[in-house]
């Protein structure tokens, strides 16, 4: 198709690398198809081409649904445009109209955020002069007694605060849907017949590693053959590094993966994920890869960044889906998950393997269903009644050096699952402390079973994290 834009480009990637366009750089088109170079100007500024690039994509959609609610249902009205009234339809709409999709009010009060940022940030640069959002004086409680705020607030928040129940599921409940909606098994244990779903095996150790760990998703997917650690004999857990790259806002961190989990991702890597990349070779598929990052020499995962070397480790989730390493049988990608075609998967792929797996659930009765998130809150509150067992229990302790040992592992139980969630701030892990402590006592009690493997860390491994560049071969 000949395109009088795209014509005038020349090369689109020389075009997108001469505006410091990032890999996965979010963009916005009109419904006509046309590119307004103020708007998108939006993603490119620091702040946000340096988020995470799920915090930018949720940035995109927000304003997306805003900006079509505009063409759509005022007139096709630009968003240079957008008065109050609008914003004030939009809320009727989003929250309210039967017609409409009733968003949460959590879910409402983060959209008026971002898209207020879109605007605050416009108004800064000249493009408009007043924002469609009505700002009201912020009550910073920080305040002295008579002084006026100099903050301001969206008017339009829903002011009901942030919501404090959390969405998790017991290792039971879990491992129900796991069998049911993943691998496909009826609620008597046998495999379903009507079963179609392939991968199934991978798509489970995905889950698991998600329960196990408290990985986001998007940090999932990032990962590496490179950053899989092989199993150790007499380990609990075997321990790995997430770099800071794919880790969200740079929370590097040591990950702890228990030996059946990592034991069904290697059977995962050596049996579905070896004939998919024999498949993918067999069809040519990697060297349809654009602009690929190759690894030489599979001993040193080095790549080739304009003229540069750079460790794996430095590199993006986006670009690292781009890696191939040459191994004695060809091409294969370093990334560790992929898909049935060979290739990294997304993140929104594997949310679809979620929503898949709660029709199943309903259609055999189970009323469980989670989410993404939904496991790494269940990590949290199941991690959180382990630790404070054995805290509890190292407190009676009499051996000194045995209650020592102890505090230096593990610390503060609440500390501890803050860090293993990469959560900036313990205050946002309180909440799991707070899901456990509204449990009657004897539902604590039967919380953990026995088959689900403890946690555990050899006091060997407390040495200071890898430096940055270096890997981490637990």
């Amino acid at each position: 198709m000949d395109d009088p834009l795209l014509g005038s480009l020349g090369d689109l990637d020389e075009w997108l690398d001469r505006r410091d366009v990032l890999d996965g750089q979010p963009f916005l088109l009109s419904p006509q198809g046309e590119y307004d170079v103020a708007l998108n100007r939006y993603f490119e500024q620091i702040g946000m081409a340096t988020a995470p690039w799920n915090t930018q994509a949720a940035h995109a959609r927000d304003l997306r649904n805003f900006l079509d609610f505009l063409w759509a249902n005022r007139g096709g009205r630009p968003w240079r445009e957008a008065t109050p009234e609008d914003r004030a339809a939009y809320e009727r709409w989003r929250r309210k109209d039967p017609a409409g999709p009733r968003v949460e009010p959590t879910t409402w009060d983060r959209e008026v955020a971002t898209v207020n940022a879109f605007f605050a940030w416009v108004v800064r640069q000249g493009y408009i002069e007043v924002s469609p959002i009505v700002q009201r004086e912020s009550r910073d409680r920080r305040s002295r007694p008579g002084r006026r705020s100099t903050q301001t607030t969206p008017a339009e928040a829903s002011h009901t605060g942030a919501r404090r129940h959390v969405e998790w599921l017991t290792p039971g409940m879990y491992r129900r849907w796991r069998d049911i909606g993943i691998r496909g098994h009826t609620p008597d244990g046998a495999l379903d017949p009507s079963f179609r779903g392939r991968f199934a095996s991978r798509n489970a150790a995905f889950t698991d590693l998600m329960i196990r760990t408290g990985l986001r998703i998007s940090e999932q997917i990032g990962l590496s053959l490179y950053e899989l650690p092989r199993t150790q004999a007499g380990i609990l857990n075997s321990r790995t590094w997430l770099p800071a790259p794919i880790a969200k806002w740079g929370s590097a961190r040591y990950v702890y993966i228990p030996t059946g989990v990592l034991r069904d991702i290697w059977d995962y890597v050596e049996i579905e994920r070896a004939d998919a990349v024999e498949r993918a070779r067999d069809l040519g598929l990697y060297e349809r890869i654009v602009e690929p990052l190759l690894i030489e020499d599979p001993s040193q995962p080095v790549v080739r960044i304009g003229g540069r070397r750079l460790p794996l480790t430095k590199l993006r989730q986006a670009e690292r889906a781009r890696v191939l390493v040459r191994t004695d049988h060809g091409w294969e990608p370093a990334a560790l998950w992929l898909n049935e075609s060979g290739l990294p998967g997304s993140a929104a792929g594997y949310r679809e393997l979620f929503k898949d797996a709660n029709r199943r659930c309903r259609r055999h009765g189970l009323t469980v269903s989670t989410h993404p998130h939904g496991l790494r809150h269940s990590f949290a509150v199941i991690e959180l009644e382990h630790l404070w067992r054995g805290h509890l229990e190292q407190l009676q302790e009499t051996n000194p050096q045995a209650r020592m040992t102890y505090q230096r592992v593990y610390g503060d139980p609440l500390l501890w699952v803050s860090c293993r969630l990469g959560h900036r701030s313990i205050e946002t892990s309180a909440i799991y402390l707070h899901t456990l402590q509204e449990l009657e006592m004897e539902t604590r009690m039967a919380l953990i079973p026995d088959w689900w493997e403890r946690t555990g860390v050899d006091p060997a491994q407390l040495d200071d994290p890898p430096t940055d560049g270096a890997e981490e071969h637990a």
